[in-house]
């Protein structure tokens, strides 16, 4: 009897939460093909703010800035991260303060980060730009991807490399064609995080790129449109990198579960 009763509440408490937090993104979805002007007001079903955003020649700019830095600090964060995390997993009984340090940004607020990074380029006379957008991103991201490989590494029989060593395999092809193999998914994973976490990103961003326009990303353009006024053709912009983001961190969580699909 008070099983069952604690199973509803656990029930009822757990809709409460769903409701929380996806009514809101199911509004700004159904709210992107609304008809009128008025972004909160529906007067019927229209699909004209999708091609609104795509004559847009500000977004355009911004979502290939985006694109740019998030592809560019996704490759670069995950070959240093997949490096990172064989390291640290070797010598995680020697490394307690290493370890320690290179997950410190996942914890540090995004806005203490900002500030360091900005401060970092501010002393050394770097001009701001996309450039620096890239080196922010890479690390922010450095974390995530060693986090997801160590996960994976976790469960590697190292005897194994032990193995291909004793056959007189090189350092280099053991990695290649043994360890990588195994991690591939993890990898893959971890990078799919790195861009979606990267193609989000705001606060870095706004720290670092600088004063021109040329250096702006799409999460930095969304801001400059919000400030005047939420509109349809914002909520249709946010709804698109939404499901960006949804499908590419389901992909992640399915790489970093199951290995690669069809396996």
């Amino acid at each position: 009897m008070h099983g069952q009763a604690n199973r509803r509440l656990m029930l009822m408490i757990l809709s409460a939460v769903f409701a929380f937090l996806y009514i809101p993104i199911s509004v700004l979805f159904a709210l992107s093909f609304n008809d009128g002007g008025l972004p909160t007001a529906w007067t019927g079903f229209s699909t004209k703010w999708y091609g609104a955003l795509f004559a847009n020649d500000e977004i355009i700019g911004a979502a290939l800035n985006t694109l740019f830095v998030a592809v560019v600090s996704t490759v670069l964060a995950t070959i240093l991260g997949t490096l990172l995390a064989i390291g640290v997993e070797i010598r995680r009984r020697k490394g307690r303060f290493i370890e320690t340090i290179i997950f410190a940004p996942m914890i540090i607020p995004d806005i203490v980060l900002a500030i360091a990074l900005l401060s970092f380029f501010s002393l050394l006379n770097v001009t701001m730009g996309l450039h620096t957008v890239i080196v922010s991103h890479v690390v922010f991201n450095l974390a995530f991807v060693c986090s997801v490989v160590r996960a994976r590494l976790k469960t590697f029989d190292w005897s194994i490399v032990e193995a291909s060593v004793d056959l007189g395999a090189s350092t280099p092809i053991t990695l290649w064609r043994v360890v990588l193999p195994v991690m591939l998914p993890a990898v893959i994973a971890g990078a799919l995080l790195a861009f979606t976490l990267s193609v989000d990103e705001f606060i870095i961003a706004f720290f670092t790129a600088g004063a021109g326009r040329d250096s702006i990303t799409l999460p930095m353009q969304i801001f400059a449109m919000i400030r005047f006024g939420v509109t349809p053709e914002i909520n249709a912009l946010a709804t698109l990198v939404m499901t960006f983001s949804v499908i590419a961190l389901a992909l992640s969580q399915r790489l970093n579960r199951g290995g690669l699909p069809g396996q």
